[in-house]
């Protein structure tokens, strides 16, 4: 990669199971799978950010709107990669699943770090296949749901629900 970053192996390992839907059931049967991961660069390698993820638990109506979720687990002044896998329907299919590979880099980021993200992003992106969009995100705002859903419909659709709520 350009910028020498290289990427863990779990890294790699954790976003196959997320895009093969993988999961792990707990003693009373429930399914739970990653729902969002964030990612950081430590030295020269890309690696899981400790406890920086959303699980999903099937069957769980009560569960807070992931991408709410996701912005609180953001730093204020850090850049992350991240994943995040997005639910909706559209009118032409009934349910749709993309696993979005977004760059955090808040404008009170240091610009060294800024540069160092920005350059490593194309070569970490090509270690995952099969990655439908790649987010740049630079506030907080843009992570919220209409804000989602515009980045979504760029692919033409015209969406009816994102993460299970009518828009």
């Amino acid at each position: 990669m350009a910028s020498g970053v290289t990427v863990d192996d779990k890294v790699i390992h954790l976003y196959n199971d997320m895009k093969q839907g993988k999961f792990t059931e707990t003693a009373d049967g429930k399914k739970i799978r990653k729902k969002a991961v964030l990612l950081r660069i430590d030295g020269e390698k890309v690696v899981v950010d400790p406890n920086k993820e959303i699980l999903s638990v099937d069957g769980d109506e009560e569960h807070e709107d992931p991408l709410k979720r996701l912005v609180d687990l953001l730093p204020e002044k850090g850049c992350r990669y991240a994943f995040y896998d997005a639910a909706y329907e559209t009118e032409d299919t009934k349910k749709c699943k993309a696993i979005i590979f977004i760059m955090w880099a808040p404008d009170s980021c240091e610009v060294k770090e800024k540069m160092l993200y920005a350059s490593s992003k194309e070569g970490v992106k090509k270690k995952f296949e099969g990655i439908r969009q790649v987010w740049q995100v630079n506030g907080r705002d843009e992570l919220d749901c209409s804000s989602v859903a515009d980045k979504l419909r760029g692919h033409g659709s015209c969406l009816k629900t994102l993460e299970g709520r009518k828009l």
